[in-house]
């Protein structure tokens, strides 16, 4: 009889199998998420954006809780946008000084919790304490060796990939020596699997720029739910929705 423990929403289940089941499920390797919706969820509570996208902030502690909780190895996090300068200059400040304070204040938790934290984005372009605070922290947790939490800051997916380019200009590839394998390498992500599935929140379905290399077979799971309350419910509803997909990776199924 295989160990039992808790899942995420209080159910005694299975323990995760060597097959990558758990309860029946099968649970994704890595699992990248969009977090939309902080502003509309703000707006209708007649608060600020930045008190949404505070209660984000403040979600992702419970969202990754439960994600360990499943066995996902790796999560990526859509923190900020390379679009996302556009935005009002109060609220890009605003969300500059909230992330480098919630990155700050989680540090030691991460360690605790053996937590390897990775940024995939434009650093060059963060203001300098973010940068100073981000570096510090990546330096403190390179080692752990538990779930690998990627925060995708100030990316965007064609920027990935023209910088990739530039690269791979200035080392002076020759062209024919220029494939899908040797770009990938020079991506943010080089030494990350691929996200088994992408989940946005709050209703809109579109990627928005987010992993477009990497995301090629990856399945999405579109939540209406906005991202401060995307609680464990919300969670399970898409892990289940994934475990129903029958992913062929451009092959055909053995029973078609």
């Amino acid at each position: 009889m295989s160990e039992m423990s808790l899942s995420p929403t209080g159910m005694e289940t299975p323990s995760t199998s060597a097959d990558g089941r758990q309860n029946g499920l099968t649970v994704p390797t890595h699992i990248a998420i969009i977090m939309d919706g902080n502003g509309r969820w703000a707006k209708r509570r007649g608060l600020p954006r930045i008190e949404g996208h505070r209660s984000g902030t403040r979600n992702v502690r419970r969202v990754l809780e439960a994600l360990e909780l499943y066995g996902v190895s790796y999560v990526t996090l859509f923190a900020f946008s390379t679009e996302n300068w556009n935005r009002p200059t109060d609220e890009v400040r605003g969300l500059m000084a909230l992330l480098q304070d919630t990155i700050e204040g989680e540090a030691q938790t991460l360690m605790e919790k053996n937590v390897q934290l990775r940024c995939i984005g434009r650093m060059d372009r963060l203001p300098k304490q973010l940068r100073n605070v981000m570096r510090n922290t990546l330096d403190m947790t390179q080692r752990n060796t538990g779930l690998t939490l990627s925060v995708a800051l100030d990316y965007g997916g064609r920027d990935e990939i023209v910088q990739a380019v530039k690269q791979i200009v200035d080392d002076g590839v020759p062209a024919e020596n220029v494939s899908a394998e040797l770009l990938q390498q020079y991506l943010y992500t080089s030494d990350l699997p691929d996200p088994d599935l992408i989940i946005r929140t709050a209703g809109e379905q579109r990627l928005s720029n987010f992993l477009i290399w990497q995301s090629i077979y990856s399945e999405y799971h579109f939540s209406p739910v906005d991202w401060p309350d995307f609680d464990e419910s919300a969670l399970e509803v898409a892990i289940q929705d994934f475990s129903q997909r029958k992913r062929r990776f451009g092959s055909v199924a053995a029973d078609l």
